[in-house]
């Protein structure tokens, strides 16, 4: 189980509030990177993202005790190969008033037939795509470990996806 994850941002405060917002948590300061935030969701599995300035890098420790240290590169890409997929209580139409209202992108896609998520561009360079309610549900059905056996089999022999994937 993931229980929390780091991302990028230009603004990080103003990422974590939003973020915040969506997700129906809170923010706070993250000390260990200055500059950064945290959003936690307050549910029991302790589900946080950890926001850091656009450049900021994890760099392991030295020796067998020093724990990993943050540094800030001078010239980040602005794009990642990073993205997440988050299960929240907020609705589509509520996901993009908040986009709308940020100015990002926000768009429902359909991911090959399988389930729909709605693409959520922070800062409209950063992909998170976003389960409300009403499209968690089949995403989770598809995530079942029987479902993913069948997709990986079928991807394997070049097959059909949807046709491997007959949900009763």
């Amino acid at each position: 189980m993931l229980h929390h994850v780091s991302i990028s941002a230009i603004d990080p405060l103003r990422v974590a509030t939003v973020l915040a917002e969506v997700m129906q948590g809170f923010v706070a300061p993250f000390p260990p990177n200055p500059g950064s935030y945290l959003v936690a969701t307050g549910d029991s599995y302790g589900t946080m993202l950890e926001i850091y300035p656009l450049g900021s890098q994890i760099l392991p420790g030295l020796g067998t005790e020093a724990e990993a240290t943050f540094s800030l590169h001078p010239h980040p890409h602005r794009y990642t190969d990073t993205h997440i997929a988050v299960s929240v209580n907020t609705s589509e139409k509520d996901i993009k008033c908040i986009a709308a209202r940020e100015g990002w992108r926000a768009v429902r896609c359909n991911r090959d037939d399988l389930f729909e998520v709605i693409e959520f561009w922070v800062e409209n360079r950063l992909m998170v795509e976003f389960l409300p309610p009403a499209l968690a549900a089949r995403y989770l059905e598809v995530m079942q470990p029987q479902n993913l056996a069948k997709l990986a089999a079928a991807a394997q022999a070049g097959a059909n996806l949807v046709e491997a994937l007959v949900i009763a």
